[in-house]
C-alpha cells in the first residue's frame, strides 16, 4: 500500500463501523455442560461428550449465563426478550466437533438498545441492535514462526474454550463520526469492558480473548445514500489495536476504491506488528450459516418479575460513577478526562482505595505508567503493577522512604517481577539518604565545585540553590533528602 494521509480520505470518503464484541462470562462451568471453564488449563483437559459433540450427548443450559447476559442487556439500556430460543449456526470448522455453534439468531436475549460514549468532549450514540447467548469455539494452535496458519507446518486443536459461555454484542451502523471513527470505536469498546467487569460477568481480559472484537469498516463517498462493502477484521484484542484496525481499513479501502477496484466483502487479520489488516477468507451472509431452532433446548423465558430483580442488581451507571468520582476527587474537567482518556478510571479509583491521595494516583497512571504501557505497546492494565502497589510506592514516598526519582526504579523493579515495593528498596537500597554528616560532605563539595553559584545564594538569589541541589543529587545517585540538601546550602552560604 501506499502511504496515504487519513485527513485526505476523509475529505471524500465517509466511513461507517459496526462492532461485535464477544464477552467470555466468568461462569463456574461451560455454557450447556458441566466442564470447567477455565483460562489456561492443559489442552483437551475441560471437555466431555457434550461440548465435543459427540453423539446421544444432550445439553442444557446454564443459568448463571442467561443471568449474566439479562444483567448485560439491562445495563446496555436494551429490551428483554419474554420469549427466546437458541439456535444452530452451521459451518465446517475444526474448532466446532459438532460442525455447529449453539448461538441466537432471530430471537436474541436483549435487542434495541443504547450507549453514549464521550470521546474528547463530543458526545456519541452508539444503537445496540443485539446482545445475544451462545458459545464459544475451541481454539487453533498453528505450529509455525508466527502462529498464523499461512506458514504453519501443521496445526492442533484445544477443546478446553468450546462450549464457554459467550454474549455478543452487536451494534448497529456508526456513522456521522467522521475522523473520530476509530476513537469512537476504542472508547465503545473500553465502556464495555467497564461495564462488564463492574457487572462481575467476566475478567474482560482482552490479551486472553475473555473479550474480543470484530471490527466491520465501510466506506462511501460523502453524500451517498448507503453505505459501503464492509470488511470485518476478526478478534483484534486490545484497545489501541481496535482503533489502529479501523483507521487502517478506512485508508486501505479508499486506496482500493482510488485504483479502481471494489472492496471485497471478507474477513481480514489485523497485524500487531505492522497495525495493517491481511485477507481472511470472504465473509459469509446468515444464509450461509442455515440456522435453525436448537431441537435440545427448551425456549428460554424470563418472567417480568425476574428481570426487574435483576435490575436492582445493576451497578452504578458509568456516567453516573465518573460524575460521581470527579466531584468526590476534585479534579477540574481537563484533569479528569485526562484519567478517562487514559484508560485509567478504574486503575486510579483502585489505587486511591488502596490509600493514594486522588492526585498521587493519577500523577502515577495518567504520566508515568501511561508512557510505560505506550512504549510497551500494551493496555495500562496490562502492566505488571497492580493498583494496590501503586499505592505502595506512593506509600513510601510519603514516609520519606524514597524521593520521585527513586520511586520511579521502585516501579522499575516491580516491573521487572522483583517483588513488592518495600523488596524492591530494600533489594535495590533505594533508600533516600537524611544523615546530616553524609549530605554535609556533598554539600561541600558542590560548593566548592561552582563558586559562582554559591556567590549568587550569599547575595541572596535563592533560587540559585536549584543548581547545587541538582549537584548533590546527582553525586548521591538521586537518593539525597532534596529538603534536607536546600536547608545545608542555605545554612552554609548564610549571610
Amino acid at each position: 500500500m501506499s502511504d496515504v494521509d487519513f485527513d485526505t480520505v476523509l475529505e471524500k470518503y465517509e466511513p461507517a463501523i459496526g462492532l461485535e464484541v464477544h464477552v467470555e462470562l466468568n461462569t463456574a462451568t461451560k455454557m450447556f455442560c458441566g466442564c470447567a471453564n477455565e483460562f489456561g488449563s492443559e489442552p483437551n483437559t475441560n471437555t466431555c461428550p457434550v461440548c465435543l459433540g459427540l453423539p446421544g450427548s444432550l445439553p442444557s443450559i446454564n443459568g448463571r449465563a442467561v443471568e449474566s447476559a439479562i444483567r448485560l442487556g439491562l445495563a446496555l439500556n436494551c429490551d428483554i426478550a419474554q420469549w427466546c430460543r437458541m439456535a444452530r449456526k452451521n459451518y465446517f470448522y475444526p474448532d466446532m466437533t459438532k460442525n455447529f455453534q449453539t448461538s441466537q439468531y432471530d430471537e436474541p436475549i436483549a435487542f434495541d438498545g443504547w450507549v453514549e460514549l464521550d470521546v474528547d468532549g463530543e458526545t456519541y450514540r452508539v444503537e445496540i441492535e443485539r446482545a445475544h447467548m451462545e458459545e464459544d469455539a475451541g481454539k487453533s494452535v498453528h505450529a509455525g514462526t508466527s502462529g498464523r496458519i499461512h506458514d504453519a507446518s501443521y496445526s492442533l486443536m484445544d477443546y478446553n474454550r468450546a462450549g464457554v459461555p459467550l454474549i455478543e454484542i452487536v451494534t448497529r451502523p456508526i456513522t456521522g463520526a467522521g475522523e473520530k471513527a476509530p476513537a469512537v470505536a476504542r472508547a465503545y469498546v473500553a465502556h464495555l469492558r467497564e461495564l462488564v467487569k463492574a457487572l462481575d460477568i467476566s475478567d474482560a481480559r482482552m490479551e486472553q480473548g475473555s473479550l474480543r472484537c470484530d471490527a466491520n469498516v465501510s466506506i462511501a463517498p460523502l453524500g451517498a445514500a448507503g453505505l459501503g462493502t464492509r470488511t470485518e477484521t476478526k478478534n483484534v484484542n486490545s484497545l489501541r489495536s481496535v482503533e489502529r484496525a479501523v483507521r487502517y481499513e478506512i485508508v486501505r479501502q479508499a486506496e482500493v476504491l482510488e485504483s479502481g477496484q471494489p472492496v471485497v466483502q471478507e474477513t481480514r487479520h489485523f497485524h500487531e506488528s505492522t497495525g495493517t489488516t491481511s485477507s481472511g477468507r470472504p465473509k459469509s451472509d446468515a444464509d450461509d450459516y442455515r440456522y435453525f431452532a436448537e431441537p435440545d433446548l427448551l425456549p428460554i423465558a424470563p418472567s417480568r418479575e425476574w428481570v426487574e430483580e435483576l435490575r436492582a442488581t445493576l451497578p452504578e451507571p458509568p456516567a453516573q460513577r465518573r460524575a460521581r468520582l470527579q466531584t468526590d476527587w476534585g479534579f477540574s474537567d481537563i484533569d479528569f478526562l485526562g484519567i478517562v482518556s487514559a484508560g485509567a478510571l478504574g486503575l486510579v479509583e483502585e489505587t486511591v482505595a488502596a490509600g493514594a491521595t486522588p492526585a498521587t494516583a493519577r500523577k502515577w497512571w495518567v504520566s508515568e505508567l501511561s508512557r510505560r504501557a505506550n512504549e510497551s505497546g500494551v493496555e495500562l492494565d496490562e502492566l505488571a503493577i497492580t493498583p494496590a502497589q501503586v499505592a505502595a510506592v506512593q506509600a513510601l514516598v510519603d514516609q520519606g522512604i524514597v524521593n520521585d526519582k527513586l520511586a520511579r526504579q521502585v516501579i522499575d523493579g516491580v516491573l521487572a517481577g522483583e517483588g513488592e515495593p518495600a523488596e524492591v528498596v530494600e533489594r535495590r537500597g533505594l533508600v533516600v539518604v537524611s544523615d546530616t554528616g553524609a549530605l554535609s560532605a556533598a554539600v561541600d563539595e558542590a560548593i566548592a565545585a561552582n563558586p559562582g553559584v554559591a556567590d549568587k545564594i550569599r547575595d541572596g538569589k535563592v533560587q540559585a540553590a536549584g543548581a547545587l541541589i541538582g549537584q548533590v543529587m546527582k553525586a548521591m545517585k538521586g537518593q539525597a533528602d532534596a529538603a534536607k540538601v536546600r536547608e545545608l546550602i542555605l545554612e552554609k552560604l548564610a549571610g
